[in-house]
């Protein structure tokens, strides 16, 4: 059971990385790469969408073999993220529409306080629970 366990996560873990690559290279590609060539621009967009798709798979498959009480803390902080990220996110883009902030509302710092979150409220609820 720990095997499948571990193997599963290494299986995220692989995956994760992989999306992460295929969207650097989309990102990247067309400006340094390929010059703007629209099929391979929208062909790694594919490509880092599968990819992403398969990652979500992943993460099902290792958050099935989680116990209950491991659940139970993903869960909470997965909802808490989900409500702090719609509420930071919304805000941020108002204040971004009404101009009181300086430059755009950029979605990496929007995915940057979601990672942030998770990881916090992991760290909170792990210690309440365990």
């Amino acid at each position: 059971m720990k095997k499948e366990r571990k193997n599963k996560m290494y299986r995220l873990a692989a995956w994760t990385w992989s999306w992460v690559a295929t969207l650097a290279i989309a990102t990247f590609g067309p400006k340094f790469i390929w010059d703007n060539h629209t099929f391979l621009t929208t062909f790694a967009i594919l490509v880092n969408l599968a990819n992403g798709i398969l990652m979500i798979i992943a993460n099902r498959n290792f958050f099935n073999e989680l116990d209950e009480l491991e659940k139970k803390i993903h869960l909470e902080s997965m909802g808490i993220t989900l409500g702090l990220a719609v509420i930071f996110g919304l805000s941020y883009s108002l204040l971004d529409q009404l101009n009181i902030i300086k430059g755009n509302a950029e979605i990496s710092y929007l995915v940057m306080f979601i990672g942030i979150s998770y990881f916090t409220c992991m760290l909170i609820n792990t210690r309440r629970y365990a």
